[in-house]
């Protein structure tokens, strides 16, 4: 129970260092854009075009591993462990919400623990770089970089924790990985010989 407390402890005070500490006019415009879909769409579909260059007609295996990476990864997070865990979001948290920023209309419903941003995210990340990795050295960190800011931008605007994100990346990087490596095995090495 102490080990508990401790870590939670921890939680909340890197929370209040990211959410108020790192406080800035920049970070308060980029770092919400940063959770926006639409921020991403060209990046998305530089990655279709990127995997339909590499792998043909082989690329719509692509795009169906990271369909499954998404639903694996936000299912998960949202359906299982969410609603099992039950930890509230800061903003939503009697204990902090007074002095938590947030930065957006609202701090949302649901649960917090784990954020599903995050594992979504680093998710993509990780069956990116096993997919296109070996093609361009520049893909794994470009992805992993690409992930912690989405990731530490749900801290920052108010509506995570920072464990929370950090359970959310450990379960993405592992279904992110394990699709990867189901779509490279099954798919694109065994088509190489047909």
């Amino acid at each position: 129970m102490i080990v508990i407390h401790t870590l939670l402890t921890w939680d909340a005070t890197l929370f209040h260092f990211i959410n108020a500490g790192l406080a800035n006019p920049v970070f308060d415009v980029l770092l919400p854009l940063c959770r926006e879909k639409w921020v991403w769409a060209p990046l998305y579909l530089f990655v279709a075009v990127f995997s339909f260059l590499h792998f043909g007609n082989r690329a719509w295996f692509v795009l169906l591993g990271l369909v499954a990476v998404v639903a694996i990864s936000d299912g998960t997070s949202s359906q299982l462990l969410k609603k099992n865990v039950r930890r509230l979001r800061p903003c939503n948290d009697p204990a902090m919400i007074e002095s938590v920023q947030l930065r957006l209309p609202s701090c949302g419903s649901g649960y917090s623990f784990t954020s599903s941003h995050a594992a979504n995210h680093f998710g993509i990340a990780l069956f990116l770089s096993g997919l296109f990795g070996n093609l361009r050295r520049w893909i794994r960190p470009a992805a992993l970089v690409w992930a912690s800011l989405i990731a530490i931008s749900q801290v920052y605007v108010g509506v995570h924790y920072p464990g929370d994100v950090l359970g959310g990346a450990i379960l993405g990087m592992g279904v992110g990985w394990l699709v990867a490596r189901l779509v490279r095995h099954w798919v694109l090495e065994k088509q190489q010989w047909a």
